[in-house]
């Protein structure tokens, strides 16, 4: 039996998709009040957890399932290109995954349910019959909930001691979750024509490619509105300060990206997108004040 190339598992797990949940596991650690240097075991973990082991799960697994869509818009990848041989791309998503609940063990029941509920997520995303990214819609709000809010929501109650997370943290992790749905949509955008061939509908299919852009654009602003109304309410005046200035540099990058979304959607990822989870950041730090006791 060949053998898969190490260079090529690291492409399959795909390590530039492990920042974002955690980067949303660190700002729900943040909001929850309590010392991140104190649970610095709890930290590492989580942190290995969200990114290297199950994000790299979700990302195995997709591209076992997505094998014969890339083989039109993305042939050089792995899988398609085979440097992956047989069905070792489906062998290491099971591994991984197995891994990865082995390791949330560690980090008592909350850790392993919310990781078992990301595993199960991020195949019932990829895999048929169920194949949540059949429909943009589910697939993408999908996401947005793993990679996002569940991390967050993962990262507060664990340094909590394993007690349910603050309201503000809480309702931050659900508004941020659905930003994410629009960042979801920006990645469809590279693969449309496969995607109609496969009988993938994704937003830019079902849409149009400009509907879905503008869609996308409303969904990642406006629960940032919603957050910056909320720390106004909640007297955190510099901190809604602060994500108002985020919100009107994407909006002038919005403007750009809507010209061309099949142009400029790769831009908007590289340049718009950290500025919303640079809000994320800012909006944990804006309630870890009274994160512990909310």
């Amino acid at each position: 039996m060949n053998m898969p190339q190490i260079s090529a598992v690291a492409t399959l797990l795909k390590p530039i998709t492990w920042f974002p949940p955690m980067w949303a596991f660190a700002c729900g650690a943040i909001s929850s009040g309590y010392s991140i240097t104190a649970n610095w075991q709890i930290m590492l973990i989580g942190l290995l957890l969200t990114g290297p082991l199950v994000c790299a799960s979700s990302q195995a697994t997709n591209d076992w399932f997505d094998r014969h869509v890339d083989a039109i818009n993305e042939p050089n990848r792995p899988i398609p290109s085979g440097r992956i041989p047989g069905h070792w791309g489906l062998y290491i998503a099971i591994a991984w995954s197995l891994l990865s609940l082995l390791i949330a063990s560690a980090l008592g029941h909350w850790g392993f349910i919310a990781t078992m509920v990301a595993l199960v997520l991020a195949w019932a995303y990829s895999m048929p019959p169920v194949r949540l990214k059949q429909n943009g819609w589910w697939g993408n709000l999908a996401c947005g909930l793993s990679y996002e809010g569940l991390a967050w929501i993962t990262g507060a109650a664990l340094l909590a001691g394993g007690m349910a997370p603050s309201m503000p943290s809480l309702t931050f992790a659900i508004l941020y979750s659905l930003s994410a749905h629009g960042i979801m949509t920006l990645n469809d955008f590279k693969a449309i024509e496969g995607d109609r061939r496969m009988g993938v509908r994704s937003l830019p299919v079902q849409l149009g490619v400009d509907r879905a852009a503008r869609l996308a654009c409303w969904v990642m602003i406006v629960p940032q509105v919603i957050v910056l109304i909320l720390l106004l309410y909640w007297d955190r005046s510099n901190y809604a300060l602060a994500i108002a200035g985020l919100i009107v540099c994407q909006l002038v990058l919005m403007r750009k990206f809507l010209s061309d979304p099949v142009r400029y959607a790769l831009f908007y990822s590289g340049f718009g997108v950290p500025l919303l989870v640079s809000g994320m950041m800012v909006s944990a730090f804006a309630i870890h004040a009274f994160g512990a006791r909310s």
